[in-house]
């Protein structure tokens, strides 16, 4: 029935029974919806595995739709869903692999453990003599066998020996006693073995047929599915998480370089600056020793200068002013030499 109805939805639609006003208020499930099972989406979901065994997990109550699956793997969003489902299906696997291994522990605690068998209660007054009487038959006819033997009469000992076994046989029933269910239930489990992959136990060295029929079985499996699940999502996992360790160090040793690059860019940049500046002083001292052979050549020529011309200005000085005052001289004796002045002098 769940076959055919998952065949009429995919072909006509969930809705298909829907009234007209029902559909209405219809919305249509998509994959990414809660009430879509995502373990069913990316891998399996383990509520399928174990169907009608003793770890039977129950219907899952989530929706499993292989149109939804279809339309999941076709997203654009797949990949970037597919991450977070996965990791919840770990999660869910682990525990059920943790209580797996509880029993298995269990188990294997149960099959090594020692059973002690305990000494035999006390044989009855009754079969002790029966016991007694059977073993003084076995006694004289063990005798008879001998003497048989030495007469060279092999038939008759032989038969006698028969006799002898019977009685051997009914006096080990008379002291065998009943055992304990549990003590047998744990001495059958000795000739057992456990299967670490799904935790049945298993009959040691049986026969190929039940072997097989096993490991083909659904608890088997399905347990053999989880744990591979798990064994590759921690392999990716731990593989992402070394690839990502590396890109750190393939970053950090890129940094590194080209802090160095920058460093060893500065220094050149400070060995350019510091003989440039080398070079200008260099200059600088040149120049300055240019400027002040110059100024000394200066000083110099003005030294040289100033005293011839501070001579001849002296002297021309002087010779201007003789020569202003011999003509001033000159030129009141001349007027004092004057007819004129001497008669405007007298006059009076």
């Amino acid at each position: 029935m769940d076959a055919q109805r998952a065949l009429l939805d995919e072909l006509m639609g969930a809705a298909r029974n829907l009234t007209e006003e029902e559909r209405k208020g219809y919305k249509e499930t998509t994959w990414d919806d809660k009430e879509v099972c995502g373990f069913y989406m990316v891998r399996f979901c383990p509520h399928d595995l174990f169907v009608n065994t003793r770890s039977d997990l129950g219907p899952c109550p989530k929706i499993h739709d292989p149109k939804l699956k279809e339309s999941f793997e076709g997203s654009p969003r797949h990949d970037s869903y597919v991450p977070k489902f996965e990791a919840d299906l770990a999660h869910f696997c682990e525990k059920l692999v943790m209580d797996l291994d509880r029993r298995v522990r269990r188990g294997r605690e149960r099959l090594d453990q020692d059973v002690e068998v305990p000494a035999p209660p006390p044989v009855p007054a009754e079969k002790s003599e029966q016991l007694s009487v059977l073993e003084e038959k076995i006694k004289n006819l063990l005798e008879q066998v001998e003497a048989l033997g030495e007469a060279g009469k092999v038939d008759e000992a032989e038969a006698l020996m028969r006799k002898v076994d019977v009685l051997n046989a009914e006096k080990t029933f008379l002291t065998q006693q009943p055992q304990n269910d549990k003590l047998l239930m744990l001495a059958q489990e000795k000739k057992m073995a456990l299967c670490e992959t799904c935790g049945s136990f298993l009959v040691a060295n049986d026969v190929i047929e039940r072997t097989q029929s096993h490991v083909t079985g659904k608890q088997h499996i399905g347990y053999g599915m989880v744990r591979d699940f798990l064994a590759e999502f921690k392999e990716a996992k731990e593989k992402a998480r070394e690839e990502e360790r590396l890109a750190r160090e393939k970053e950090a040793e890129e940094r590194r370089k080209q802090r160095e690059k920058e460093v060893e860019s500065r220094r050149r940049r400070s060995g350019s600056d510091d003989r440039d500046r080398d070079r200008g002083r260099d200059r600088d001292r040149e120049r300055d020793r240019y400027r002040d052979q110059d100024r000394e050549r200066s000083r110099e020529r003005n030294g040289r200068g100033s005293r011839e011309g501070g001579r001849g200005l002296d002297w021309k000085y002087n010779s201007t002013r003789n020569g202003s005052r011999d003509r001033y001289r000159e030129r009141n004796r001349s007027r004092s030499r004057s007819p004129s002045r001497r008669s405007h002098r007298r006059s009076p």
